[in-house]
């Protein structure tokens, strides 16, 4: 691993945190992103205002953090576009599969104490652990 960095990433853990408590208080809902962006999509658009804000501070937020100096990250994308696109349905039909994605399960899932997230973040991390298992020692190694 490197650039191990607890400080920052600590610092980020709490404002994720942060923000999916306030975004329960104030508004009642889960910040689970597939959630926010699949409500986008429906054609019922009484609660857009708040869906379109949150999706947009995902994509200012490091447009602004870059112009007090915070370094942009360009994507490393080993495979080739066609498995990259492959990856993705995936992740998505997953997603779709289990009611929710990451975020919604782990962070606000679990702080809910809900066992039906609970019970789905064990299992993302197990594909996650044998998926570099697999990738990282057996077939992509």
């Amino acid at each position: 691993m490197h650039n191990f960095t607890p400080i920052s990433g600590f610092a980020g853990g709490a404002l994720i945190g942060l923000a999916a408590a306030l975004l329960m208080l104030l508004t009642g809902r889960i910040a689970g992103v597939t959630g926010i962006v699949g409500g986008l999509l429906r054609a019922d658009t009484s609660d857009w205002l708040w869906r379109i804000a949150f999706v947009a501070g995902l994509i200012a937020a490091p447009l602004i953090a870059a112009l007090f100096g915070a370094p942009l990250p360009r994507p490393a994308m080993n495979g080739s576009l066609a498995v990259v696109a492959v990856a993705g349905l995936l992740v998505g039909f997953g997603t779709r599969m289990g009611n929710g994605c990451t975020s919604g399960h782990g962070v606000c899932g679990f702080a809910r104490l809900s066992s039906r997230s609970i019970v789905a973040t064990f299992i993302f991390m197990t594909a996650a652990i044998a998926t570099v298992a697999i990738a990282g020692h057996g077939i992509g190694g």
